[in-house]
């Protein structure tokens, strides 16, 4: 089963390991992996921020990604949505769509949020695919707008507005309780 929980302050540690697996890495607009003193001021900042939310997304329990929203006290009602799934095994096994739905219920449903959006690396297309799957719209495209490893990226921009996700919601969710990977 697939679930979000709060973030702990022990878990800092996890996120800082799976920020450095190349596969996590490299879909980060981030220059480089911060080293660990700066990710724990990251981490701490996080947890205190209150225009910020993060989650653990948890397989069978056990740690397996992060989900935040940032932005979540600006009167437009709107956050940016970023998230990645980090332990190796729990990819490919729907742990990234149950995620996204699970966090659109928390932003739409708990947090009264009227837009989620984000911002994805152009050739990511695993994450591409499943936020659209999920109802996200293509918003923009910025051309070399991230500076990664020494190379100019392409970044999409993508957004959920609140009336997406409660037309799509059920379409979205229903397989996922129908395969146990989420609570009904």
């Amino acid at each position: 089963m697939i679930s979000l929980r709060d973030l702990e302050p022990g878990d800092e540690a996890q996120l800082h390991q799976w920020r450095q697996e190349p596969d996590v890495e490299r879909w980060m607009s981030d220059a480089a992996v911060p080293d660990r003193a700066t990710h724990q001021r990251w981490f701490i900042s996080l947890l205190a921020d209150a225009d910020s939310r993060g989650w653990m997304i948890t397989r069978g329990g056990a740690p397996a990604g992060l989900l935040t929203l940032t932005g979540l006290s600006s009167h437009h009602r709107r956050a940016s949505w970023n998230w990645f799934v980090g332990d190796r095994d729990s990819r490919g096994r729907g742990v990234g769509r149950a995620a996204q739905v699970l966090g659109l219920d928390r932003a739409f449903r708990e947090l009264g949020l009227d837009k989620v959006w984000a911002e994805v690396m152009a050739d990511n297309d695993g994450a591409l695919k499943l936020q659209i799957a999920a109802g996200f719209q293509r918003e923009g495209y910025l051309r070399d707008h991230v500076l990664k490893n020494g190379l100019r990226r392409d970044v999409v921009l993508l957004g959920i507005l609140s009336s997406d996700w409660k037309a799509r919601r059920e379409r979205v969710r229903t397989p996922l309780v129908e395969a146990r990977l989420i609570a009904a």
